[in-house]
C-alpha cells in the first residue's frame, strides 16, 4: 500500500489531495489503456507487437499544413517499434496507436512533431510516448500550450531528456509532463524520482533488449528507451485506477520512487 500525498492547483487556488495506491497495479497487464506513441512509425508485424497496434497514422504535408492520413508503411528507422516493444512488454495489454512524425534514420520536421503531439491530444489517447524533442526554441511556446491542452484533457505525456548536455522541449517542461533520463536499473518497477532536477524520473535505460523491425531484436541504450518504460507503468496503475488525473498519476510515481529509493537504501528528498 503506498500513501500518495501532494497540493493541487486547481482553477488558480491550492488543494491539499491524499488517496491510498494498493499494490494491485503491479500485476496489472494495461488492459483497456490507450498509448499513443509519436515516432517513427511501428512494425505491426513483429511477433511482440502482432494484434497490439490498434491504427497507425503518418503525417503528411498538404498546401503547408500537417495532415494525418492511415498508414500501413510500419517503421522507417526502428525507433518507434523498440519503444512501443518496451512498452508491450511491461503493459502487454494495452492499446498501442502509432502516431508517425520522423522518417528514416529518425529525422522529421518540427511542425510534424507538434501536429502528432495535437493529434493525440484531439483523440484524448490516456498515454503519450514522447522519445523524441527538439532544441529550436520557436517550438518553446506552441510545445508549452499543446501541453496545458494535453493536461486539460486529461493526457498523461512522458518524453525522454536529450540524449546530449543540452536542453530539449519539451521534456524540460517539468510542471506539465513527466520527464524521464535514463539508469542502468533493470527492473521497470524499481524506478527513482529526483524532485527539484528538471528531469525528475530515472528509468532503465542502458542495454534495453527490445523490438527491431522485421522480427529483430536490439540491445540499446539511451533516454528514449527509459520513457516508455514510465509509459508501461503508468498504464498498469490506470487499469488499476482509471480516474486518475495527470497529477495524481505524478503524485504516485513520485510517491512509489520514493519507497523504491527507501527500500533500495538511497537518500530520499
Amino acid at each position: 500500500m503506498t500513501a500518495v500525498s501532494g497540493i493541487e492547483k486547481v482553477n488558480g487556488s491550492t488543494r491539499a489531495m491524499y488517496f491510498q495506491l494498493d499494490d494491485s497495479w503491479r500485476s496489472a497487464r494495461g488492459k483497456g489503456v490507450s498509448v499513443a506513441v509519436i515516432d517513427s512509425g511501428i512494425d505491426i508485424g513483429h511477433p511482440d507487437l502482432a494484434g497490439k497496434v490498434v491504427d497507425s497514422v503518418e503525417a503528411r504535408v498538404d498546401n503547408k499544413k500537417v495532415v494525418f492520413d492511415p498508414s500501413d508503411a510500419g517503421d522507417s528507422a526502428g525507433h518507434g517499434t523498440a519503444c512501443a516493444g518496451i512498452i508491450s512488454k511491461i503493459a502487454p495489454d494495452s492499446e498501442l496507436h502509432s502516431i508517425k512524425v520522423l522518417g528514416a534514420g529518425g529525422l522529421g520536421d518540427g511542425m510534424a512533431f507538434l501536429a502528432g503531439l495535437e493529434w493525440a491530444i484531439k483523440q484524448k489517447y490516456r498515454v503519450i510516448n514522447l522519445s523524441l524533442g527538439t532544441t529550436k526554441p520557436q517550438f518553446f511556446a506552441p510545445l508549452h500550450d499543446l501541453l496545458d491542452r494535453a493536461y486539460q484533457a486529461g493526457c498523461i505525456v512522458v518524453a525522454a531528456a536529450n540524449n546530449l548536455p543540452q536542453p530539449s522541449f519539451p521534456s524540460v517542461f517539468s510542471s506539465s509532463l513527466i520527464s524521464v533520463i535514463k539508469s542502468e536499473e533493470k527492473d521497470p518497477l524499481n524506478f527513482g524520482f529526483h524532485y527539484g532536477e528538471v528531469i525528475e524520473l530515472t528509468a532503465p535505460g542502458v542495454n534495453i533488449r527490445t523490438a527491431w523491425p522485421g522480427g529483430d531484436y536490439r540491445s540499446l541504450t539511451g533516454n528514449s528507451f527509459a520513457c516508455p518504460h514510465i509509459v508501461g507503468v503508468i498504464a498498469l496503475l490506470l487499469e488499476k485506477h482509471p480516474d486518475l488525473t495527470p497529477f495524481h498519476v505524478k503524485s504516485a510515481l513520485h510517491s512509489i520512487a520514493m519507497e523504491n529509493q527507501n527500500r533500495n537504501g538511497e537518500i530520499v528528498r
